[in-house]
């Protein structure tokens, strides 16, 4: 099985405030925040935008993040260099990482089995 394109792009900020303004005059609409400085925006069906606010002494990231649909089912393949297994995430998901050729990292996120 292979993944199923994008599912989101996280997001790091020095001023969740002003980020989120600016995705939304792009057309996004907040989905949800928690007033800790982060939540997740989103522009129709599109990728979701989960935007985290970080101190200014950090330099701000982002990163793609894949989906997977059925976990058990996928595997990684000879390219990919798996860099984190599938683990639970605290947002209610499981989340790998792998590396590209080029050294970059990748999240492929899929559900968390139901028990």
């Amino acid at each position: 099985m292979t993944t199923e394109g994008i599912e989101a792009v996280f997001l790091e900020t020095h001023n969740w405030g002003r980020t989120a303004k600016f995705f939304q005059q792009l057309g996004y609409e907040l989905v949800s925040s928690e007033g800790d400085g982060s939540g997740v925006l989103r522009n129709g069906e599109g990728a979701y935008l989960v935007v985290v606010e970080i101190p200014e002494h950090r330099e701000a990231g982002m990163q793609m993040v894949l989906k997977v649909a059925d976990e058990d089912a996928f595997k990684a393949g000879s390219a990919a260099d798996v860099v984190t297994p599938f683990e639970d995430t605290h947002y209610g998901t499981r989340e790998m990482t792998v590396r590209d050729p080029d050294g970059r990292l990748w999240s492929l996120q899929a559900p968390r089995a139901k028990s």
